[in-house]
């Protein structure tokens, strides 16, 4: 079974959002939206033309719960092939498998912790990507 397939986000909590959005905007020139964040288009010197894939990159606020449990400030989001499978293969290797799996236009979302108590984020991508 295929396992991740690459890197889908990478989220970081900020004490001031703002802040923080201003000057990764000022200082590494990234393009970050009303939302919070911004979504890269892969493509390389042999794909010149995006292929519909991206990484999402996104600020959140200090006290946001998303990573809850973990208390780190930050969370990356691996993008896997087959979301329930994989969900399946952690439980039964004992690692600690968040219940909740959510699904909506833009795929299929579920959460593990690693051994040191960081959440990861596992996301399978809808057939044809949604826009963020």
């Amino acid at each position: 079974m295929q396992r991740v397939t690459g890197i889908g986000g990478i989220f970081i909590k900020a004490r001031d959002p703002e802040l923080m959005k201003q000057w990764y905007r000022q200082h590494l020139g990234i393009d970050v939206q009303d939302w919070g964040g911004t979504a890269f288009a892969w493509h390389d010197p042999a794909r010149p033309e995006p292929d519909g894939g991206t990484t999402v990159w996104s600020i959140f606020a200090a006290d946001s719960g998303y990573f809850a449990p973990s208390t780190a400030p930050f969370m990356v989001n691996y993008r896997v092939a087959d979301l329930h499978a994989l969900l399946a293969a952690l439980r039964a290797e004992g690692c600690q498998v968040d219940d909740k799996v959510e699904e909506s236009e833009y795929g299929k979302f579920g959460w593990v912790m690693d051994p040191e108590g960081n959440r990861v984020e596992l996301w399978q991508p809808p057939a044809s990507p949604a826009t963020v």
